[in-house]
């Protein structure tokens, strides 16, 4: 019981991190894009954003994240995801 948890912990949390790259540019403006150019701070890039909204991001992240998550496991749980099934798909032989 504790290794299937484990498992399913780890695939969420890779899952994670892979959508939150995937959500990292959404919504990051530079100061010029922003209309503050004014406002950079002399020396630094001028492609660096001026706001992240990295607690935004994570937010989303997790709710994408768990949507995901739980149509993938309905899905393995019901026999589409099975490796079988997956191999047959792409023409695998096992």
């Amino acid at each position: 019981m504790f290794a299937q948890i484990s498992a399913l912990l780890a695939i969420y949390f890779v899952m994670w991190w892979i959508v939150l790259f995937a959500t990292l540019p959404f919504g990051v403006r530079n100061a010029e894009e922003a209309g503050k150019e004014d406002e950079a701070v002399p020396g630094t890039d001028p492609g660096a954003p001026v706001a992240t909204f990295m607690a935004r991001k994570a937010l989303w992240t997790t709710i994408i994240s768990g949507v995901i998550f739980t149509v993938a496991l309905i899905a393995y749980r019901n026999g589409l995801l099975g490796i079988d099934r997956l191999a047959k798909l792409m023409g695998v032989p096992l």
